[in-house]
């Protein structure tokens, strides 16, 4: 197993949350002072460096006006940690294909970050969560046509080193295609793409790409991977690799349970801060209708335990690993063999107020007492 780990840069010095409807698309800029903001930067920078020394691999990811995450441009700080680390690898988690006007521009951006990197580059495509669409202009409906024809066109962008190329599709249009650079790694970087949906989980495997859920519990991934592991046994007629599953949950290790609770507790301000409306996060056209009916449907048991804001709810539903190292590993271990295995563990271990050297203690303790038992993990039922 790989362990990633992630913070999602948030700014947490909010006003009270009775003054304001919602923490992203609307919240004004006032409330962002730029020389906190430039703090905060350099600690998280601070972070990622010292997980590339710890042994820990890197996630980053973007999100557009919000305070939960003020990176709205990931290749801008991959590209610092291209040059600051040395070991890690760098996933983008991703970059909003449906929401980009300019996939050229997103096969150049990779391809620089991948030479500069010396081929650590591992890149991730996302549709994009509904927030983005008011701050790109977008339009909800066929957003995932979308994504899977600038997912072409970049793949032809970085695998074509003859010259250039036409492309004539149903939303990009360009008369010359002659990406420089190109990538490091061959064919490309690889690729990665997320997904809550078992059923789009299974085109993903089709495609042979790694497969990533994001705090959707032991019930929730567990379904996830059974629709990725049901695409893969289809197209490619052989067991599912381990390091094709990808799972991101929330995780603060201390020295005892007691300060490893108390370290989770503080990653929840991500729970508590995502203040929003209904019309920010169910657009019309978002989930096409088939999606739509399924989850009337079915319902989603349990729902509102995914959103307490507790620490004990949360490693019960499994969004969470926290306690002392013991403790996390029998965490993980339980999910793991719930879910039938997985290659990928990715998680946020900073959030909110948390400070920067509490950050790198519960880094450095994952580090040196869990992730050397997680590489030992197997299971029978992860390639079946």
């Amino acid at each position: 197993m790989r362990a990633w780990y992630f913070s999602e840069t948030a700014y947490p010095d909010l006003p009270d949350p009775e003054t304001y409807d919602s923490v992203r698309v609307t919240l004004p800029s006032k409330h962002y002072d730029p020389r906190k903001g430039a703090d905060i930067y350099h600690q998280r920078l601070d972070e990622w460096c010292a997980a590339d020394e710890f042994g820990l691999d890197i996630m980053m990811n973007e999100h557009h006006q919000t305070a939960t995450c003020t990176v709205p441009a990931v290749p801008l700080m991959a590209s610092i940690l291209a040059r600051q680390t040395r070991n890690a690898r760098l996933l983008l988690l991703g970059n909003p294909l449906a929401n980009r006007r300019q996939p050229i521009r997103v096969a150049e951006e990779m391809a620089m970050i991948d030479v500069i990197s010396r081929g650590r580059l591992e890149c991730g495509f996302v549709r994009g969560v509904p927030f983005e669409l008011p701050s790109g202009n977008s339009n909800p409906m066929r957003m995932k046509e979308r994504l899977w024809e600038a997912h072409d066109l970049i793949v032809k962008a970085w695998t074509s080193h003859e010259g250039p190329f036409n492309w004539e599709g149903k939303f990009f249009h360009h008369r010359q295609v002659n990406v420089w650079p190109r990538p490091w790694q061959d064919p490309h970087p690889p690729i990665w793409i997320t997904t809550g949906n078992p059923d789009n989980a299974t085109e993903i495997a089709e495609k042979g790409h790694v497969g990533a859920t994001f705090i959707t519990g032991f019930d929730g991934c567990k379904a996830v991977f059974d629709g990725y592991r049901r695409g893969w046994a289809q197209a490619h007629k052989t067991p599912v690799p381990l390091d094709r599953l990808a799972y991101l949950g929330f995780c603060y290790v201390g020295d005892t349970d007691e300060a490893g609770y108390a370290g989770a507790e503080k990653l929840l301000w991500y729970l508590t801060a995502n203040k929003s409306p209904p019309h920010f996060r169910n657009f019309p056209g978002y989930m096409t209708p088939e999606a739509r009916a399924s989850v009337l449907k079915a319902g989603v048991p349990k729902l509102e335990d995914h959103r307490i804001p507790d620490v004990q709810t949360q490693i019960r539903v499994g969004n969470m690993f926290a306690g002392n190292p013991d403790t996390v590993f029998e965490q993980i271990k339980k999910f793991y063999d719930h879910v039938g295995g997985f290659g990928n563990l990715m998680f946020m271990g900073q959030a909110g107020h948390m400070k920067s050297a509490e950050t790198i203690k519960g880094l450095k303790l994952f580090a040196d007492e869990v992730m050397p038992r997680l590489k030992e993990l197997k299971t029978s039922s992860a390639t079946a």
